[in-house]
């Protein structure tokens, strides 16, 4: 079966690739004809053969995998310090322990964690733990002291310390999204921790990249990196270690200079292929909703004293997006809460109005929390929304819930609303942070359920299964500008394809969780097969 993109009809046909790129598309009868003209026939069996995924949001140079002390599903704090034990007793040598995932169910109240949380872990070794959503970090005493923080030290280049009445660290390091993916901040971690020296990062660079074959990933957009970050990329190409295309979105945190930006220019044009693109600029608007740190119009539910915060007021980030546009960089802008989105609106808005339609892909990424009337406002605008459907799945998304407070639920993730108001989706994984694998992220956007199937919510934001695979193939490819050779399935196109183990539109939603992606191709070179 062939699913050639969104308003096509799939049913059995056949495509021919040489060179990288389908050169033919036809019915299975006719099919006997070219055949003769192949080096290979694979016959599919009934699999369903797509367009490749187009992962519009993967941080690949982030996930650590076996290097990392995997905390997801750890919903108590006996469960993590196990689970830190076992991975010191099947990594003995280790000097440091580097964490992820940490869950904020493992707390027995509604609170930061501290390092008194990691109190005995670790065998006297540093331990640092990032959150699920890498937005923030915790370390043990040994780690605070071997990062020099104490009670006068100020931040880390990394962080935001939090600190007890009496000034002393709680080992609660926040806005790590901000300014620990940062060029500055990944050079101070380097300093200290090993988990962010080079040969790590390139570890994880090589396993997050195989990981995305495997789950059927043609194209991988990295969101958020430094120039010198790029040389990764560039080496996992050469040494043959780069089964998926890579667009690098940079950084752009608050107080970037012009100079940066004409470093961000010569990075563009020195990566602009097919394999390895330079595009986008990343920017926050805000932080999340769960520290009570994403701008909200109206305050927390249970926060009344906050409506979170923005990292620009509302004219300096018009200036700041003007510029970007005014030089042809996309802008790639975080902003969970309905505020923070407004402002991003507002300045894409402001672009368009000085420097006229440069036909600049922005884009607002995760899209959480929507006002109303800010829904059309997408596709009036022409700006894409990047979402993650499984950020909203219900065993995620307790605290958010408490959080924001019910009434505003309505608009949590408006998937549908958006698609039916003329907005153009783009799905992704956000991974590490939720599973790369886009039949996980297909089954969230169809339910909003979580994986057993036994709770849901705002059911009227749901997706059909033919939207949400447009939003992982053509949408993201639409996103970084990339739609004329990617994400469908079209003569001239890049021979990017996805084989399902079956036909998903034939399936129960919670059935695609029990499929798998059999084959992977990326430019007529099969990267991954199962069969």
């Amino acid at each position: 079966m062939v699913w050639s993109g969104r308003g096509r009809a799939r049913g059995p046909a056949a495509v021919a690739v040489r060179d990288g790129r389908i050169v033919w598309i036809g019915s299975e009868a006719d099919a006997d004809d070219f055949s003769a003209e192949v080096d290979e026939v694979i016959d599919l069996e009934g699999r369903l053969l797509t367009p490749g995924i187009v992962d519009a949001h993967n941080h690949v140079r982030l996930g650590t995998g076996s290097d990392a002390v995997q905390l997801s599903g750890a919903l108590s704090l006996p469960e993590v310090h196990r689970r830190i034990s076992d991975w010191l007793d099947q990594n003995p040598d280790a000097t440091w322990v580097h964490g992820e995932g940490f869950d904020y169910a493992a707390l027995p109240e509604a609170r930061h964690p501290t390092a008194a949380d990691l109190s005995g872990v670790g065998d006297g070794r540093p331990v640092m733990l990032l959150d699920y959503s890498v937005h923030a970090a915790v370390l043990n005493v040994a780690a605070v002291q071997a990062f020099g923080i104490g009670a006068g030290s100020g931040d880390v280049p990394w962080g935001t310390v939090e600190r007890a009445a009496d000034g002393t660290p709680t080992g609660y390091v926040a806005d790590f999204a901000v300014k620990g993916i940062s060029d500055v901040g990944q050079k101070a971690l380097q300093r200290v921790s090993p988990a962010y020296s080079l040969e790590a990062q390139y570890r994880r660079v090589v396993a997050g990249l195989s990981m995305a074959a495997h789950h059927g990933i043609t194209t991988v957009v990295e969101p958020q990196n430094s120039v010198d970050d790029l040389e990764l990329f560039a080496r996992a190409r050469f040494e043959g270690n780069a089964p998926a295309r890579i667009v690098a979105a940079l950084f752009h945190p608050v107080g970037t200079t012009a100079s940066t930006l004409d470093a961000f220019e010569s990075a563009r044009n020195r990566f602009n292929d097919d394999w390895l693109r330079v595009l986008p600029v990343k920017l926050y608007i805000d932080d999340i909703v769960e520290p009570h740190t994403a701008a909200m119009r109206e305050p927390y539910a249970n926060r009344p004293d906050t409506r979170g915060r923005t990292y620009y007021d509302s004219d300096e980030f018009a200036d700041v997006v003007t510029e970007l546009d005014r030089r042809g960089f996309p802008c790639f802008v975080h902003a969970t809460g309905d505020r923070g989105i407004g402002v991003c609106l507002d300045a894409f808005a402001a672009a368009r109005a000085r420097n006229g339609d440069r036909g600049n892909r922005h884009q607002v990424v995760h899209v959480e929390c929507v006002h109303e009337p800010d829904l059309n406002r997408f596709g009036e605008l022409g700006v894409v929304a990047c979402m993650q459907p499984r950020h909203c799945a219900p065993e995620i998304v307790q605290q958010w819930r408490d959080n924001v407070g019910e009434q505003r639920w309505r608009y949590a993730w408006p998937m549908r609303s958006l698609a039916e108001r003329g907005a153009t989706l783009a799905f992704s994984s956000d991974w590490n942070v939720a599973e790369m694998d886009p039949l996980v992220g297909l089954y969230s956007a169809m339910t909003r359920a979580d994986l057993d199937g036994r709770r849901s919510w705002v059911l009227e934001e749901c997706v059909d299964l033919e939207t949400a695979l447009h939003a992982y193939t053509w949408g993201s490819a639409y996103s970084v500008g990339a739609e004329v050779e990617r994400g469908d399935l079209s003569v001239g196109s890049l021979a990017d394809l996805a084989v399902f183990s079956d036909d998903l539109f034939a399936l129960d939603p919670s059935a695609l969780l029990d499929a798998q992606v059999d084959l992977t191709m990326v430019g007529g070179q099969i990267v991954h097969r199962t069969f």
